[in-house]
């Protein structure tokens, strides 16, 4: 196979993995090809009204991979997963916070925050490591210590 950028991989596994996971009655949510601790991984997320089971997972693992095995657009060697994000997808990594910024997010807090420990608002990001929320036209922000876990309000759908 031809060596491919990172961006053209993303965009051949998502065309070719549309087909696929539409044809096993499922929606194809985002494909996402990066590096973590020295490893690649091929990242395949679907989804379905009701949630996604295992079943689903290997079957779309498994036609995927013979696909890939096909085409071999990928110069490395890698890890192909394919898993669902969930409705409530929880945010971990600094690109999680700066990809989902703009969307309806629910912070949890270890200890109560003015009364409350959980806070619904729009993402505005990660500044200076704190977490920063927009409730109409009111910003607040967590620090580190105070969130406990974090968490998208809804699925995220980013098919055009």
């Amino acid at each position: 196979g031809g060596f491919l950028k990172k961006v053209n991989v993303e965009g051949l596994v998502y065309d070719f993995s549309q087909i696929i996971v539409e044809d096993l009655g499922l929606e194809l949510v985002d494909v996402e090809y990066l590096r973590e601790g020295g490893e690649w991984y091929l990242r395949v997320y679907i989804d379905r009204p009701g949630g996604v089971t295992h079943d689903d997972c290997e079957a779309v693992s498994h036609a995927v991979g013979t696909k890939l095995d096909e085409l071999d657009p990928v110069p490395q060697n890698y890890f192909l997963e394919v898993s669902s994000p969930g409705i409530e997808r929880p945010l971990k990594k600094e690109a999680d916070f700066s990809r989902f910024a703009g969307s309806k997010v629910v912070v949890h807090t270890f200890a109560p925050v003015e009364g409350k420990k959980k806070w619904e608002g729009t993402l505005e990001g990660l500044f200076d490591g704190a977490v920063r929320i927009v409730q109409g036209d009111r910003i607040i922000n967590f620090s580190r210590d105070q969130v406990s876990k974090v968490h998208l309000a809804f699925q995220i759908n980013r098919q055009s």
